[in-house]
């Protein structure tokens, strides 16, 4: 294999056809020697019936809080040795915390994802799920030469290679004559990830870890922002002003931790990436399923008389947590929101998944420890909007090959930042088929066309902004019509079209704003400098003498990503389970 040839990349890839990519994308950046590594780090944790034997804890109560994917993860985990589990999701008739599948239509046909909305291959933890539940995945096209980048009121496709940027857009910009002479992909890689290859194999597992001390390279290097890291590397103050403008997803993040680029770089997780067909929200739906039936068809051989048995308490937001005195219990207070009423339920044990951000508004009597208060009044989360168009027809698509853009992203410096086109039409050009499910690409991997049997004429749901931090305040606040119509105008520059075009396209449109969504108050927590050394343990250490275990992507070695909230969900669920073992008591 040649780092200008990929490997398939199928329709629900199996375990070797993901770590062949992985491989690959690892080649590309000359970091072969981190594949074993990224792969343990990121892989689940030993099954809980390593732990316990099923049933075993028949009797124990748990509370958990939050019915987001790491509620529910921990909850069906748990379930394999019979705890009795109580779920409090303030959601009344939504499943799925921040993933959040839009649908348009009755039949589920036109939907775009409000929340999460990719897995990249190297995502174990993640895949282990997908795979226990058989979803269906196809690739999440993540770049098209096609699409544009639009700066300045100056339109280009997005190359491979940025020669177009460079062309027309590098001349808005006060560059030295190295940066000129340099593509701004490649401008990008020198500025963040010159000091990511230069660690240590040994070293740069630190990224994916949680530890109580961190090396003294990595606190050094993770005290600094982004920004800062790309001026230490040299890069003009004229060359970071074109890449937060070419790039609005480097941009957006400059004054966050170098921390949260590191994450994201060593395990490659933008190279290959998959959307489940249908919508992200069918995995939290198949926990939802299996934790709510009786006759549950994903827990292999454990009998159904072993199971724990599960209340799903939706329409309850949980305000108090008590430590009682005298005993080992926790005290919950929830309101039940049909009722508009306070109750309450003690449990033997609790885990706690609601972020951070929802958390502070909880009564917690004692306070936990102090570090883990600090953690809960100061861990920053980014404001995250998405507006999704529902178009009658695909106008992006349409044109000859080197005019359609199908699935990939655009990128502005307008306040809309970027336009994602769906990737459910996408076919890999120069393909190998293989039972119509894989395609071999030899050309670059941003080369996509039409499938046979898909028009532009088709519906097609938009997402037609994507942005972060202040872009996403500043047009996630504005009142509907306002923000559609800015919305509508920066599509249509960005795309060439006259203005008023779409206004007889876009039959649609659902906008979230992730601050303003009651019990979330932000889209996902992400380090500001420092705080990996000061809050990464913290976090995710329990409290009340190990009575209360902590989960969620915020509590994780991998912020943003569903990867985090599972695996951490699983570490929980494990460490509960020990200290049960430990204590061979049952309160």
């Amino acid at each position: 294999m040649t780092k200008n040839s990929s490997p398939i990349q199928p329709n629900n890839p199996t375990v070797e056809q993901r770590h062949k990519l992985l491989y690959y994308a690892l080649n590309n950046v000359n970091r072969l020697e981190d594949f074993n590594n990224i792969v343990d780090l990121l892989s689940p944790p030993p099954d809980i019936t390593r732990i316990g034997s099923p049933g075993q804890y028949k009797g124990i109560k748990v509370g958990i809080i939050g019915g987001g994917l790491a509620g529910l993860s921990s909850a069906f985990e748990l379930r394999k040795l019979g705890f009795d589990i109580t779920v409090f999701e303030v959601s009344e008739d939504r499943i799925g915390g921040r993933i959040y599948t839009y649908y348009f239509d009755e039949d589920k046909k036109l939907y775009g994802e409000l929340g999460a909305m990719r897995i990249p291959v190297s995502h174990e933890t993640a895949w282990h799920y997908i795979d226990l539940f058989n979803l269906d995945t196809r690739p999440f096209i993540q770049t098209n030469e096609n699409a544009y980048i639009y700066t300045r009121n100056i339109r280009v496709r997005n190359d491979p290679e940025g020669k177009n940027v460079m062309k027309e857009i590098y001349p808005e910009f006060k560059l030295t004559p190295w940066e000129r002479n340099r593509s701004w992909q490649k401008l990008i890689d020198y500025g963040l990830s010159t000091v990511l290859s230069g660690m240590r194999p040994g070293l740069r597992r630190e990224i994916l870890q949680i530890k109580p001390k961190y090396s003294p390279q990595m606190n050094y290097w993770t005290a600094y922002n982004q920004r800062q890291v790309c001026e230490e590397m040299g890069l003009s103050q004229g060359a970071l002003n074109l890449i937060g403008s070419v790039s609005p997803f480097v941009g957006q993040f400059f004054y966050n931790s170098y921390s949260e680029h590191l994450i994201e770089e060593y395990p490659v997780n933008f190279s290959f990436l998959y959307e489940i067909i249908g919508g992200l929200v069918n995995l939290p739906l198949s926990f939802y399923r299996n934790l709510t039936s009786k006759n549950p068809n994903s827990y292999g051989k454990i009998p159904n008389k072993a199971l724990g048995k599960v209340t799903w308490k939706g329409g309850s937001g949980v305000t108090g947590i008590y430590k009682c005195d005298g005993s080992h219990k926790v005290l919950l207070k929830y309101k039940n929101m049909s009722l508009n009423k306070t109750l309450q339920e003690s449990f033997d044990y609790v885990i706690c998944t609601i972020p951070f951000s929802s958390l502070r508004n909880v009564d917690v009597n004692p306070p936990f420890s102090p570090r883990k208060m600090e953690a809960i009044r100061e861990l920053n989360y980014e404001s995250t909007q998405k507006t999704l168009f529902l178009c009658n027809k695909r106008f992006w698509e349409e044109g000859g090959p080197h005019e359609q853009i199908v699935g990939g992203g655009s990128q502005t410096d307008l306040s809309i930042s970027t336009v994602w086109y769906p990737s459910d039409h996408g076919k890999c050009i120069n393909e190998h088929i293989n039972n119509n499910r894989t395609c071999y690409i030899e050309s670059p991997l941003d080369k996509w066309t039409l499938k046979e049997g898909c028009s532009p004429s088709e519906k097609g749901v938009l997402l037609a902004s994507y942005n972060f931090t202040l872009d996403a305040i500043r047009l996630g606040n504005i009142e509907d019509n306002r923000r559609i119509k800015i919305i509508k105008n920066q599509i249509e520059a960005v795309h060439g079209l006259k203005k008023g075009d779409l206004d007889s396209i876009v039959e649609d449109f659902k906008t979230i704003q992730w601050d303003r969504e009651p019990w979330y108050y932000g889209g996902f927590a992400y380090f500001t400098p420092e705080q990996k050394r000061i809050f990464s343990y913290a976090i995710v250490k329990p409290e009340y003498n190990n009575r209360v275990f902590f989960a969620g992507e915020h509590a994780s070695e991998m912020h943003a990503w569903i990867q985090g909230s599972l695996k951490s969900a699983m570490k929980a669920a494990n460490n509960l389970v020990r200290h049960c073992k430990r204590h061979n008591k049952i309160y």
